[in-house]
């Protein structure tokens, strides 16, 4: 750990933020909000609780999200939630949980992997990503400092919603048009 005050999760659960999510509309490309860098946010402002709490609702009624930032209901903001658990190809799991202003600090292990987006509904893709992690970021509500260890799909995940804080698609990281598919399922 490069810093003693950043920690694990240490149990937080959506719980914490003690608002009720509201389901928001999930924005689709090419809304400009997808392609701005949104700015740091400040994790202890009922705003950004409020807005913690409707992600994590927009992601639980929306079938196989895995992650869901805050570019994609419409607000730019460095804030998104990831919950791969019970995902096939999760290796790591530390459930359901909120990021504020999250940055990668260590990536190895890189590889290509198959991405879907549900502000991109009819592509995949192939991205190359780390398949090690460690990121650092604040949790909402109270602001406390963490810092996530994480491999496979949950780092590819992690990746993919700070890629949307920073005005990203995974359409911008591939590696042509090559890589570029039609989406085959719709979920």
């Amino acid at each position: 750990m490069s810093d003693p005050d950043y920690v694990g999760l240490g149990g937080w659960t959506p719980a914490e933020l003690a608002v009720p999510g509201e389901v928001r509309p999930v924005v689709t490309a090419p809304d400009g909000v997808l392609s701005r860098p949104g700015p740091e946010v400040d994790p202890t402002s009922d705003e950004v609780v409020r807005l913690a709490a409707d992600l994590v609702a927009t992601m639980r009624v929306s079938p196989g999200c895995v992650g869901l930032a805050a570019p994609q209901v419409g607000v730019s903001a460095q804030v998104f939630a990831v919950d791969v658990t019970g995902h096939p190809k999760a290796l790591t799991v530390h459930g359901v949980f909120v990021l504020c202003n999250a940055r990668v600090v260590e990536a190895s292990r890189w590889k290509a992997g198959r991405e879907g987006c549900m502000s991109v509904p009819d592509l995949t893709g192939d991205v190359k990503r780390a398949g090690r992690l460690v990121v650092e970021g604040a949790l909402p509500g109270s602001g406390r400092p963490v810092r996530l260890v994480t491999d496979g799909f949950e780092a590819r995940a992690l990746q993919h919603e700070i890629d949307h804080c920073a005005g990203l698609l995974f359409l911008d990281r591939v590696a042509g048009a090559h890589a570029v598919y039609q989406r085959k399922v719709y979920l």
